[in-house]
């Protein structure tokens, strides 16, 4: 049986105390009989409110991150109680009102990414007399799964969509010639390469016959999401590691717009998540990264390189911070390996606050100490990139508001050029 609790109102309080007071003016007897029908009546009143009332709560259990969805919870009541509602908060998200009398709605923002647990609705309820109140157990919990900004990733898809209607061959099958895509069988010319000839159709026909082969224009997009402690860097109200997954996402969805196969590479010091590269994957790609969480060490590149090395030729999105100096020559000296087989790109949001912290003047010595150290990290940055630059990898730095939309930008660039 549901455990319950009962308690006597602030109503309660104040008749005990009247009556406390009276009993200078009344005799004792009169007053301990008036207590006892206070209790009574309070027990009374606590009895009919004791089974508790049918509370709904209608939340989706699938958010974004970042993104404010309502959230409404209501008592369904049938006698002359009232019920007094309330949704305890978690830190990973933020309540903009937790209680209400009967019912109430409110906004709530998921602040991380992953899977949590919201507690169920606790109620109260106070009888018709208003003497008693009896908790009730709460509801049930329930189990929330927060994802990427999938709100902005769906606009940029769309805005894609807007940009690529009537184009007539967004998605058109390459051109015919000696590629590596059947087809179909014709008969043999002069001009056919000789390893095309397809020798049981030319058999069974009595007479040459080729294999027409497609060049295809589909490609691997492969993403390369550091987890290592360089993405638990703040910036604003989320991490580095959020901002990289908003783009993730976003890539993963425009390459199922454009065709193109997709995989990703989650890795620190080992390799924590695959997915390898297939048509249509940009969903399971995002149902794999969204609640992977950074870990406090090092992150290996080259054994992450060494991983996308074994596959075809593709577009790398290689998501990292280079603002360590340390780290980021780990990842020059290992990009060579990749550049010479794939299209790289390497992908870091940039933190507005150090900018802000460089270009401040110093109106104090800390101020002036935060200014220079904000310098040499900007600067150890820009000579990164640089070198990645020409070590042939594209660079992309960009604010992490922005940094989706660039991606974007740049996987466009890339399949115009034939590069990928």
């Amino acid at each position: 049986m549901p455990l319950r609790t009962a308690a006597p109102t602030i109503r309660t309080a104040a008749i005990l105390a009247a009556i406390a007071l009276a009993t200078l003016l009344v005799p004792v007897w009169l007053a301990v009989a008036a207590v006892i029908a206070l209790v009574a009546a309070a027990g009374v009143d606590a009895w009919t409110v004791r089974e508790p009332p049918a509370v709904e709560r209608a939340l989706s259990p699938v958010l974004s991150r970042g993104v404010a969805t309502s959230i409404d919870v209501r008592a369904a009541v049938r006698d002359h109680r009232r019920v007094m509602l309330r949704q305890p908060a978690i830190p990973a998200f933020e309540l903009d009102r937790e209680t209400g009398v009967e019912e109430f709605a409110g906004s709530l923002v998921p602040r991380r990414r992953g899977r949590h647990t919201l507690p169920g609705v606790a109620s109260a309820s106070v009888g018709p007399l208003g003497l008693a109140r009896v908790n009730h157990p709460p509801g049930d919990a329930l189990a929330i799964r927060v994802y990427p900004d999938l709100l902005k990733a769906h606009a940029l898809i769309v805005r894609l969509r807007r940009e690529l209607a009537g184009h007539p061959g967004r998605l058109a099958r390459g051109p015919l010639g000696l590629g590596t895509e059947f087809e179909s069988i014709r008969e043999y010319t002069p001009d056919d390469d000789i390893r095309q000839l397809n020798w049981r159709a030319t058999a069974r026909m009595g007479r040459p016959m080729s294999n027409q082969y497609r060049v295809e224009r589909d490609r691997d997009l492969v993403c390369l999401l550091d987890t290592g402690r360089l993405m638990t860097a703040p910036i604003g109200s989320r991490t580095m590691l959020d901002a990289s997954l908003d783009a993730v996402t976003m890539l993963a969805l425009a390459a199922d717009e454009l065709g193109d196969r997709c995989g990703a590479i989650a890795f620190d010091e080992t390799i924590r998540r695959v997915v390898a590269p297939a048509h249509l994957s940009g969903r399971r790609v995002i149902e794999s990264l969204f609640d992977v969480e950074a870990a406090p060490v090092d992150s290996d590149f080259e054994r992450a390189f060494q991983r996308v090395g074994r596959s075809r030729r593709a577009l790398v999105a290689v998501f990292t911070d280079l603002v360590d100096e340390a780290a980021a020559r780990s990842l020059i000296e290992a990009i060579p390996m990749l550049a010479r087989r794939h299209v790289v790109l390497v992908v870091t949001a940039t933190d507005p606050a150090l900018e802000r912290a460089a270009l401040a003047p110093p109106s104090t010595t800390l101020g002036a100490a935060e200014g220079l150290v904000a310098l040499d990290v900007l600067e150890a940055r820009a000579g990164a990139a640089a070198t990645l630059t020409r070590a042939g990898a594209v660079v992309i730095e960009a604010g992490a508001g922005e940094l989706a939309d660039r991606c974007l930008r740049a996987y466009l660039e890339a399949k115009a050029r034939a590069r990928l």
